[in-house]
């Protein structure tokens, strides 16, 4: 909205068409996530604390999260008004792609809230059913994926291999079952990562600013023909959505690092996990994300190790599952599990960039 008043008022004034620069709208959409974030966060918070809106801790879990019994949740309202607001105001709103990945987050944001919601305002522990669930987010992700393969070009439905020139996989109509996957995927790994302070929320910045620099030089025609990645128009405008994720996220974290203030809630890890995996198919960067995403990966995998385990020989690999509690069950202090994550994360985001160059 912003991108066409600046538009209108340079006319009488030729500052501003700085803003129709992309790196100057990316810019101030992170700004402005951060700004929605410390303004409302606080009234946010003690609206939940209010209504007694409070996360219930497992007795199954480590003893050292009773504590955090009663801290509000459904934190990710915060951070998903943040994206969608400054988002709006700032990208351009004919961009095909941008409505994608804003349906994909609203959506999955949406299934997240009825599930917090019957767990913590209803008091249902069950929630919604792991099928409903699953139904609902398949829903959406297929709608998303069938659209995305409708807008790609000749060669949008190829799976790209980072780290070697000219290779991809010719995929055709299996393209929507790779977005599909990613899409789900990533959502539920989010959501399995979300069980420490400011566990979830860090990497998701780390990996959908990275995803940000992809959408950028992809939807450039110089950048992508001199670093020999397919061109794909409109697809920069995206950097404005991954600038906002990151300046949501942050402020969000402000409230949500250790000792947390309040917890994201399956409003926030399912929308955000969402987001990550349908911004990679966008930018064609699904294996990309796999990579600078391998906390999550590697969390997820866990846990099916866990129940594979369990089901088949009744023994169990990790002390418990997700992989993060193993970790406090041997010893190592939250904050230290935490960071250590954070760390590997920007190692493998680091790694993930390098793609851009190493072919």
């Amino acid at each position: 909205m912003l991108l066409y008043l600046t538009q209108y008022l340079a006319q009488f004034e030729s500052g501003f068409n700085v803003f129709n620069y992309l790196t100057m709208r990316a810019i101030m959409g992170a700004l402005t996530a951060l700004i929605i974030c410390f303004v409302i966060g606080p009234r946010m918070i003690a609206r939940l604390s209010q209504n007694q809106v409070g996360q219930p801790v497992r007795e199954s879990g480590p003893t050292s999260h009773l504590p955090k019994a009663g801290t509000p949740t459904m934190g990710g309202a915060l951070i998903l008004t943040a994206i969608v607001a400054s988002t709006v105001l700032w990208v351009d709103l004919e961009n095909r792609f941008l409505w994608v990945v804003l349906f994909v987050t609203l959506s999955f944001g949406i299934i997240g809230y009825v599930d917090d919601y019957k767990k913590l305002v209803l008091q249902d522990p069950a929630g919604i059913s792991a099928k409903q669930k699953l139904f609902w987010q398949s829903l959406a992700a297929l709608i998303a994926a069938v659209a995305l393969y409708r807008l790609a070009g000749d060669e949008g439905t190829s799976l790209l291999i980072p780290y070697f020139k000219d290779l991809a996989l010719p995929l055709g109509w299996f393209q929507i079952v790779v977005s599909f996957f990613f899409i789900v995927g990533f959502s539920n790994a989010v959501n399995l990562t979300d069980g420490l302070d400011g566990l979830a929320i860090m990497p998701t910045v780390l990996v959908g600013g990275a995803l940000g620099v992809f959408a950028y030089v992809t939807g450039n025609v110089n950048f992508a023909n001199y670093l020999d990645i397919p061109y794909v128009a409109g697809v920069g405008e995206i950097l404005v959505f991954c600038a906002a994720l990151a300046g949501a996220g942050l402020g969000f974290l402000w409230f949500n690092t250790y000792p947390a203030q309040v917890f994201m809630g399956d409003i926030g890890a399912l929308s955000l996990g969402a987001a990550l995996g349908v911004v990679a198919v966008v930018v064609r960067q699904e294996i990309v994300l796999a990579i600078m995403g391998g906390v999550f990966v590697v969390e997820t995998v866990s846990v099916i190790i866990q129940v594979a385990s369990f089901k088949l020989t009744g023994r169990r690999v990790f002390r418990m599952a997700p992989l993060h509690h193993h970790f406090e069950l041997k010893g190592w202090a939250e904050p230290k599990v935490i960071v250590r994550f954070w760390i590997i994360t920007v190692i493998l985001v680091l790694i993930g960039l390098a793609s851009l160059k190493i072919r």
